[in-house]
């Protein structure tokens, strides 16, 4: 860049600083919000800082937990901040990390990944699987001590499904009766109308069919779904965190920006959110209102987004648990201490390339598939990810129900991507349009992008703009059609093992895939009926038609499977893994956990 050369940027941080004294309850605290707004000037690749403004505010701060003065610390580093820690607007696994420690469904996943009792104790299925009822467990309590009822998770499925919440992940409850027509409605009288067949929908009651009488009434113990059609996984869908019972007194009285302050993060979860420095840290201490028990240590995230500075953190012994990036597995297989503290097993993750279908060039299906074709994943895991992952031609990874082994179109062939690009629309690199390879700016990311330009160059002749965007701004990108990027590294994992949930829940039209627009009638149509079928095996046959009709068309390129990697600590005791440990290895069940303090160095 030359010297006469100048880009300003202008950045707002916000850091909301909530230190709070032990004390024995609940108590009010008075801090003080910083907001600062920084000029930021670019020269010669060097950033320095040239003005800062601060304006300082006083908010009080309620803290719903506290920490003992002999509590052990576990110290995760969960990398980036999240954009939005909301049950019914979040749909990213650090998002979700966030809410699993704060909040529990009616059911839950065990360690073996099956749906238990979670804040229901029972449910139960009408004859035709268009009805579900909960019964909630007697006495539940919110962190804070107020009283948790059937109410609250019609309220948190009201606002889920309410067009004007916006969820990332609303059309997952598209089973209840009316909810799709009220999350697509158009016009007043439209709305109202949806809106009330879903309200009909949903009933909470006494155990004798009574109404209940709002948020306090002890009594309102049971909860009633009815759906538009057969729906005998919808007792899964209920552990996810859209059906989290925020309060919403709280959501109300916070605003928009509600879930950054501990004060109205109240839940019934394994932990309380004691407080939270955005972009910093946030602190967990056990719920002693959980019914399950209390958890043995408390819990801080911290958000270092570069792991090449979280790992020297690990070997310092300031964190207890870091992500295992591959560039430091060879470091780690090689030293006879960091070796032993390595925990790498099965993951539940298919990372993809995404490609916008309503941005060119790949509107063009033929240009999807060059770019598929010049994707050589043996050496992408091998070379960038270190072996962590293994390469993958499917959506569905293996291990998982409706998992495609045969499936093998769109594999690295440098001719047949070469010969895709000649037949496409462009008939030649040369009258491409310009493209931006979209990324989460970090050094290592960088690294891997740069390689991954360098093949599409190699193969195609392409010349890629390289367009990194900081972290938490990548992830908000993504999630709006509008602003997702042509081409961009993107993954799934498994909320729930089953079909449904890789193809109806993300491709199926109004889902996650149309924010790279994707859109198919015939895929929807197939989808519709697995979902509604029982029969198990006509269920899967119909899922398996699907799958092979998403591949078809080539909407991303699928690139790899993903392994859980982490580093933790050997005091640390009591983990318990799944493959769908996208967060930390632990979060199934945070109260197993323990400190032998003793060895500690």
């Amino acid at each position: 860049m030359s010297t006469k050369r100048w880009t300003v940027l202008l950045a707002v941080l916000v850091i909301a600083s909530m230190v709070l004294a032990a004390c024995p309850a609940p108590e009010a605290q008075v801090v003080t919000e910083i907001v600062k707004e920084t000029v930021v000037v670019e020269v010669e690749k060097q950033v320095e800082v040239v003005q800062t403004v601060i304006v300082e505010k006083e908010v009080e701060v309620i803290a719903t937990a506290v920490p003992s003065a002999e509590a052990e610390v576990l110290r995760i580093n969960l990398g980036t901040y999240p954009d939005i820690i909301d049950p019914q607007k979040s749909s990213f696994v650090n998002e979700i990390a966030h809410l699993k420690m704060m909040y529990e469904g009616l059911t839950t996943l065990d360690e073996e990944l099956t749906t238990v009792p979670g804040a229901a104790e029972s449910w139960e299925y009408s004859e035709d699987a268009t009805q579900l009822t909960f019964t909630l467990r007697p006495d539940l309590k919110y962190s804070d001590g107020s009283m948790l009822n059937a109410e609250r998770y019609r309220y948190s499925l009201l606002r889920n499904v309410n067009p004007e919440t916006a969820g990332e992940y609303a059309a997952i409850t598209d089973e209840i009766n009316g909810a799709p027509e009220w999350r697509g409605c158009e016009g007043e009288e439209a709305c109202a109308a949806a809106a009330a067949v879903v309200a009909e929908s949903l009933v909470a009651s006494h155990a004798d069919g009574a109404p209940c009488e709002g948020y306090e009434d002890a009594a309102c113990n049971t909860f009633t779904i009815t759906m538009s059609k057969p729906a005998p996984y919808f007792h899964v869908v209920m552990g996810l965190w859209v059906t989290f019972p925020a309060k919403e007194e709280n959501i109300s009285e916070g605003g928009e920006q509600w879930y950054n302050s501990s004060k109205f993060q109240v839940g019934n979860g394994p932990y309380a959110l004691q407080s939270l420095e955005p972009f910093v840290r946030a602190y967990f201490t056990p719920n002693a209102n959980y019914w399950r028990g209390t958890g043995m240590v408390d819990i801080e995230y911290s958000y270092i987004t570069d792991s090449a500075v979280a790992f020297e953190a690990y070997k310092n012994n300031e964190f207890d648990i870091v992500p295992l990036a591959a560039e430091d597995l060879e470091v780690v297989q090689a030293d006879p201490v960091l070796s032993q503290e390595a925990k790498i097993y099965p993951g539940s993750c298919t990372f993809a390339v995404m490609f916008h279908q309503l941005k060119e060039p790949f509107t063009d299906q033929k240009v999807r598939e060059a770019f598929a074709m010049a994707l050589d994943r043996e050496s992408w895991v091998r070379d960038v990810l270190r072996g962590l992952g293994a390469p993958t031609l499917t959506w569905i990874p293996p291990g998982f129900p409706g998992y495609d082994a045969e499936e093998n179109r769109w594999g690295f062939d440098a001719a047949a991507a070469q010969a895709a690009l000649a037949e496409s629309s462009y008939g030649s690199v040369e009258a491409l349009p310009p493209i931006k390879l979209t990324f989460s700016d970090t050094p290592r990311n960088r690294t891997r992008n740069e390689w991954l330009a360098a093949k599409w160059k190699d193969v195609l002749g392409v010349d890629m703009t390289l367009d990194p965007v900081e972290s938490t701004t990548y992830t908000a990108l993504t999630k709006d059609i509008n602003t997702a990027p042509q081409v961009f590294i993107l993954g799934w994992c498994a909320d729930y093992p089953d079909p449904q949930n890789w193809l109806s829940v993300y491709w199926k039209t109004g889902a996650f895939g149309e924010r790279i627009g994707y859109s198919n009638p015939d895929f929807d149509a197939l989808v519709d009926q697995a979902d509604t079928t029982v029969d198990p095996t006509t269920r899967d046959a119909l899922y398996a038609q699907a799958q092979t009709l998403l591949t078809d068309g080539a909407p991303v390129a699928f690139m790899w499977n993903n392994v859980n990697a982490y580093m933790v600590k050997p005091w640390v005791m009591g983990i318990k893994t799944t493959p769908q440990d996208a967060g930390w290895p632990g979060d199934i069940d945070p109260i197993s956990i323990d400190i032998d303090a003793a060895a500690m160095p």
